[in-house]
């Protein structure tokens, strides 16, 4: 079988399943060398390259640097534990004749979360093409794997071969029939997903650990500039906030005063218009008792 390796990249992923039993399997999001018939210790070196410069472009994930707990960088730049993840059996996934109907797809996720892991596959259909793509969603988006298109796999099995470089993320093998009206295609597939070696491992951790100290360091001279800045604004706002209270609480006290003799002053108009009112009617119309007869 002729392989190829995609120059394309990849975002890891968090599991696979084998034929046998269910592991968790680590990806990257680069993918590394085209070519076939590499050579393996050629192929082994380059890929050890590709890690190495997909590690060395690590940046922290968005939701990562938001979050408040700190440990959360460390998981993703730690990976997969030495002691519990399987380094050594690679994880298959695998599928004989599956029927995919006329005008629709069937998709074949897989979630890789090791950095540096070697995915390979071979794809065939028992009769008539279809269209076939691989897609690595990760958090920071999408990335083409291989464009879908339609290919002749009933004639020979379609192969590829790629690195998966940043993790995590899912992988999406996806069989297209929807350009179909009358045939139900039926398709028999192998994914390999080689984990990476021990020794990549370890040295992704370094560089990925560089990288994130580097982003958070930054990050962390930008916040100390931006939070001595919102202190000196907090304390200007807070000095402000006082002298206004004290000015309110100044303003209340005249309130009361004016409230006060505003409410004297309404008192005795009332008491002088009342005596307006009756002296006038007085000295227009007399008093009472110069009326009655003497």
């Amino acid at each position: 079988m002729s392989s190829t390796m995609e120059g394309r990249k990849v975002p890891a992923t968090d599991g696979g399943k084998t034929t046998k039993d269910d592991k968790d399997v680590n990806n990257d999001d680069d993918i590394i060398v085209d070519g076939e018939n590499v050579n393996a210790e050629l192929e082994a070196r380059a890929i050890s390259q590709a890690i190495q410069s997909a590690d060395a472009a690590y940046v922290p994930s968005p939701s990562l640097l938001a979050s408040d707990d700190p440990s959360a960088l460390l998981n993703q730049v730690d990976g997969p534990s030495l002691v519990s993840f399987d380094m050594v059996t690679p994880s298959v996934y695998q599928a004989k004749s599956v029927p995919v109907a006329l005008r629709s797809r069937f998709d074949v996720p897989i979630h890789v979360i090791a950095g540096g892991s070697i995915v390979e596959y071979v794809i065939s259909t028992d009769t008539h093409d279809i269209a076939f793509g691989v897609t690595a969603d990760r958090e920071e988006g999408t990335t083409i794997v291989k464009e879908i298109s339609r290919v002749d796999s009933h004639i020979e099995p379609v192969t590829g071969k790629f690195l998966v470089g940043s993790v995590p993320c899912a992988l999406i093998f996806a069989f297209d029939n929807e350009y179909s009206w009358f045939r139900e295609k039926r398709v028999t597939y192998k994914i390999v997903v080689t984990p990476p070696k021990i020794a990549d491992v370890i040295n992704g951790r370094r560089l990925r650990a560089k990288k994130a100290l580097e982003v958070v360091t930054n990050d962390g001279r930008d916040l100390d500039v931006g939070l001595k800045s919102t202190s000196s604004r907090l304390a200007e706002t807070r000095i402000e906030v006082e002298r206004l209270e004290r000015a309110l609480a100044d303003a209340r006290v005249a309130l009361r005063e004016l409230t006060g003799e505003e409410e004297a002053l309404v008192r005795k108009y009332d008491v002088r218009s009342a005596q307006i009112k009756m002296l006038t009617d007085r000295l227009e119309n007399g008093w009472d008792d110069e009326k009655i007869e003497v």
